[in-house]
């Protein structure tokens, strides 16, 4: 049987509970809070359809000190939607090199062709042609229609999740359906008339810069008085914490052929990591001991791109995490004995001058190696 304390404890779940005056108040609050705490962004100068959306993919999933540079690196290279359309993928993809899930670069570059072929160049306003574009789902679709035209579109992201949960005091798994539809719902309610645009980025920051997964700073929130959550004493419980990842060893080679003063090279295909970069011959190193890793390197090179090569000596070994993956990679020297390349089914193959490495699009662990050997 819960007692009083437990009770007491225990935040609303509805929504309802925002009353039309506190949710006026919680929007004045908020723009007030935003205009003088607004961080000096690079994206933020202009309301330019084409910089919002470049700012909120390379946003997804990476930190704002991170996405400064790339964004102002990749916005004087490609200008507009024109030039992006126009450009090759291979220069896209070296620009957005580091920044990591390669596959927000590609889609991006699809995107932009998408809107010269069929929207003359102009972005669309609507939510359900912006969310026909690649790489485009709802939240980065509402963040440009609000953003950049100042439609009514809510927009539920990473820093919003924790925002809202707190805030109604939404104490399920934030991913569920059924909390998805609680939080685009509040996201939808709390909207203004007007001004979107700014209140939509005033949330974001205040997720950011206050409400913080790890100590928020609840003293300093414009919206403490309204937040379930504080009102509970559970900010540090709300959101849920999801269930904790669980990773996979796995052990590779990476396989440096020379051949006078060129390298062996692979362009990653559709189905593999870092899909469009290049990289060194790389696989799944099942031998143990020199001897046996050695003849399997023969035999995987081969296989990957028709060259016979003589393994040498480990070089290097690295470690880094992909997605679920924890990886040893060890780094081999290897000779050109004979063979031209063959490209397979799904991914290019050639011989590349150590020269013109830092042209290319490598992944970040190639890029290592690349730098590795010309060093």
């Amino acid at each position: 049987m819960a007692t009083a304390t437990d009770r007491s404890r225990k935040p609303r779940q509805s929504t309802s509970h925002f009353s039309s005056a506190q949710k006026q108040s919680l929007r004045r609050r908020l723009l007030a809070w935003y205009a003088k705490n607004a961080r000096d962004l690079p994206w933020r100068k202009s309301q330019d359809p084409y910089r919002v959306w470049i700012s909120e993919i390379m946003l997804q999933q990476t930190q704002v000190a991170t996405v400064r540079d790339y964004f102002t690196r990749f916005v004087a290279a490609f200008p507009n939607v024109e030039s992006l359309a126009t450009s090759n993928e291979t220069e896209v993809l070296r620009l957005w090199e580091g920044l990591g899930y390669y596959r927000r670069a590609r889609q991006l570059h699809a995107a932009a062709m998408k809107v010269v072929e069929e929207h003359s160049g102009e972005f669309p306003h609507e939510l359900d042609a912006l969310q026909s574009l690649p790489g485009i789902g709802r939240y980065t679709a509402g963040a440009i229609a609000s953003i950049a035209f100042n439609k009514r579109a809510p927009i539920v992201e990473a820093n919003t999740v924790r925002l809202f949960s707190r805030l109604i005091g939404y104490t399920g798994e934030t991913t569920s359906a059924a909390g998805q539809r609680t939080l685009w719902q509040f996201a939808e309610e709390i909207l203004p008339q007007k001004d979107v645009a700014r209140f939509n980025q005033a949330l974001m920051e205040l997720g950011s810069l206050v409400c913080t997964p790890a100590e928020p700073k609840c003293h300093e929130c414009p919206l403490a008085s309204v937040c379930a959550a504080n009102a509970a004493g559970l900010q540090r419980e709300i959101p849920a914490a999801k269930p904790k990842q669980t990773f996979t060893e796995l052990r590779e080679a990476a396989v440096v052929v020379r051949k006078n003063g060129s390298v062996l090279l692979r362009r990653c295909g559709e189905k593999e990591r870092w899909a469009g970069l290049w990289d060194f011959p790389r696989f799944e190193l099942e031998a143990s001991g020199p001897l046996f890793a050695k003849r399997e390197i023969a035999e995987k090179v081969a296989a990957q791109t028709g060259i016979a090569c003589a393994p040498g000596s480990l070089f290097k070994t690295l470690r880094h995490g992909v997605t679920r993956f924890r990886i040893t990679l060890d780094c081999y020297d290897a000779a050109y004995l004979e063979g031209r390349v063959r490209a397979n089914e799904s991914a290019e193959v050639r011989w590349q001058a150590r020269s013109t490495l830092p042209q290319l699009p490598l992944s970040t662990t190639g890029r290592k190696i690349a730098n590795l050997i010309r060093d």
